[in-house]
């Protein structure tokens, strides 16, 4: 895959999940403030309703005039502003007594629409959000504009006025309160779009440098790998051209060297002298010393693997480890092994890995003359 194509993907999913988690939290925290905010719409008009009715009641004590007090109060309500909230005064049959609009004086309150049905219910804040998203939604599913919203309210508290048959109650401005509702889910909207452009981005930015970053350490990598294949066939190669000079000479020379010639070993209670042209490797296991052919016959010796070394011609064979003894004639191939070590692979195949470590490793290439 290439890498703009990835990087593209990577941002298009980091959009894609922020959008998801972002449209979850959004309903959360708009939910949450629309609470809050009606909570004190609640808390004022409660206070408010029992202030109010206090003072009417206070007057009514005071000996003045029922159609005075009526008088009164309703000049005190028509400086109300109609859009936020105000109060109104009913009797118990659900008249309107006093309104901010005179107009509406003597209709009836049209309970049935109300938040509120009678003054003993007392209005939750949960069932107060419930019931004005429904009464909003209505509202929204009768008319594409919000001209029928505007001017209506709903009454959201009740409190009676001490002496009388009068009920004071706070109503709410449905058209201002709409209003806000939108204002603050269109800022958290304007919020989240901002986040989200700068996490997006931000994250994008993070991934492409540490995508270079890691490029480049990639491109290294690729490069030692390189020069360790590199190396590696340099000294697969090293290795045919040895063996290819020990095939040319033979053994010639070893009459004139203190090289033994021949291992004497034993297979079962079979003695064998073997020809040390003949020897794939040798090695060590539980103590026993293991002499291995090329024909994959495998006898034992009496010596260890230090006293034949040290009889064995070393142009022809290489100490690889404590455990083997390999010959030059029987190496296959040779691999990289973990840290800077050596595989060597030879014919027959060992039961055990041959490695050659990292100290080893110089003076096997040295041995064939690299």
């Amino acid at each position: 895959m290439r890498k703009d194509r990835l990087y593209f993907l990577t941002f298009v999913s980091i959009a894609i999940i922020y959008t998801i988690i972002a449209s979850i939290a959004l309903h959360y925290i708009n939910k949450s403030e629309t609470i809050t905010l009606l909570e004190t719409y609640l808390e004022f008009s409660k206070n408010e309703t029992k202030t109010f009715a206090s003072l009417v009641g206070h007057q009514m004590d005071t000996g003045i005039g029922k159609e005075a007090v009526i008088q009164n109060v309703q000049e005190s309500l028509e400086e109300t502003d109609l859009d936020i909230g105000y109060l109104s005064i009913l009797d118990w049959s659900g008249k309107i007594v006093c309104h901010p609009d005179i107009m509406k004086v003597g209709e009836q309150a049209g309970a049935s629409k109300s938040f509120v049905s009678s003054i003993t219910e007392d209005l939750t804040i949960e069932s107060f959000y419930t019931q004005l998203k429904t009464r909003l939604k209505e509202f929204d599913s009768a008319s594409n504009d919000s001209d029928g919203i505007d001017n209506q309210s709903e009454v959201i508290h009740l409190y009676s006025v001490a002496g009388t048959d009068w009920i004071v109650a706070a109503h709410i401005g449905l058209g201002k309160i709409s209003l806000k509702l939108k204002e603050m889910r269109s800022r958290f909207l304007t919020i989240f779009f901002i986040m989200g452009l700068l996490v997006v981005l931000s994250y994008a930015a993070a991934v492409r440098l540490i995508g270079s970053v890691y490029e480049k350490r990639l491109e290294l990598k690729n490069k030692l790998l390189e020069d360790e294949v590199f190396n590696l066939s340099k000294l697969n190669s090293a290795v045919g051209d040895y063996q290819q000079r020990v095939h040319d000479t033979g053994m010639v020379g070893l009459e004139d060297t203190p090289s033994k010639r021949r291992v004497l070993t034993y297979l079962r209670n079979e003695l064998l002298s073997i020809p040390i042209e003949e020897i794939a490797h040798i090695y060590t296991e539980n103590t026993i010393t293991y002499v291995v052919s090329f024909d994959g016959k495998r006898s034992t010796t009496n010596s260890s693997l230090e006293e034949l070394f040290s009889q064995l011609d070393s142009a022809h064979f290489f100490r690889a480890n404590r455990q083997f003894i390999i010959a030059i004639s029987s190496i296959d191939k040779i691999v990289k092994y973990g840290n800077n070590q050596l595989k060597i692979l030879v014919t027959p195949n060992p039961d055990s890995n041959i490695i050659i470590s990292k100290n080893r490793a110089a003076e096997f290439k040295q041995w064939l003359n690299l």
